[in-house]
């Protein structure tokens, strides 16, 4: 298997493991790049205690919903209360611009995205087994050259990072918590990848992928 699985005996436990990975992350510095979420969220301020110092870091979002900045279901916003409050020493913060048309705020951070290899993204799973804001055989899936593109969901519109950006990360951990989630975990995991499970296609080509999963997200896989 390419991804090292790393089940902990509860959901409280497998975000302690996300934690201490997204801690040892901010430690060295670099390029890091978190999703939104219930799921990560108690993680993140985990993260923060175990360490407060992220002066050495460029933070980013793995995606962004096209909402303002304070709406409830913005990405920076829960990242934002949830980590960046409780840090003694901040990153560079690199916020996808949600308040913007998904077209125009995907190309400024394509464009801010430039150049730049991330070092470390921490991802979840959807219970479609979508990651980041790549969904089932999207058309986004495809891209190639960008770095960001938009995405036309049902609910709102998104920007996300591209495959190719994601797949050059040195690290890529996931953190899927619960039973609803293992049958997107087995795919993403355990079968053939393909477009159909976006999750599957993410895996660091130059570097470690692992995932932090709980009994309830690992029910499907022999482990």
């Amino acid at each position: 298997m390419d991804v090292e699985l790393r089940v902990a005996a509860s959901a409280d436990a497998a975000r302690r493991g996300a934690a201490e990975a997204i801690a040892e992350a901010a430690r060295r510095g670099g390029h890091i790049a978190l999703s939104g979420g219930s799921t990560p969220a108690p993680a993140y301020a985990a993260a923060a205690e175990l360490e407060p110092d992220w002066s050495k870091v460029e933070l980013w979002f793995a995606d962004e919903r096209c909402v303002p900045p304070a709406d409830e279901r913005s990405n920076y916003r829960l990242v934002r209360e949830r980590l960046l409050d409780g840090l003694e020493r901040e990153p560079v913060v690199h916020r996808a611009r949600g308040e913007l048309a998904a077209t125009e705020a995907a190309d400024l951070y394509d464009a801010e995205l430039r150049g730049v290899t991330i070092d470390f993204a921490l991802l979840g799973i959807g219970p479609d087994s979508h990651t980041a804001s790549l969904f089932p055989n999207d058309p986004a899936l495809e891209e190639l050259e960008r770095r960001a593109v938009a995405v036309t969901h049902a609910d709102v519109d998104r920007v996300t990072m591209t495959l190719p950006l994601l797949r050059n990360a040195a690290q890529v951990a996931f953190l899927a918590l619960g039973a609803d989630k293992a049958d997107a975990v087995r795919r993403a995991f355990a079968d053939p990848p393909g477009p159909a499970t976006p999750a599957s296609l993410v895996r660091s080509a130059r570097g470690l992928t692992y995932a932090f999963l709980d009994h309830g997200a690992s029910g499907a896989l022999e482990v």
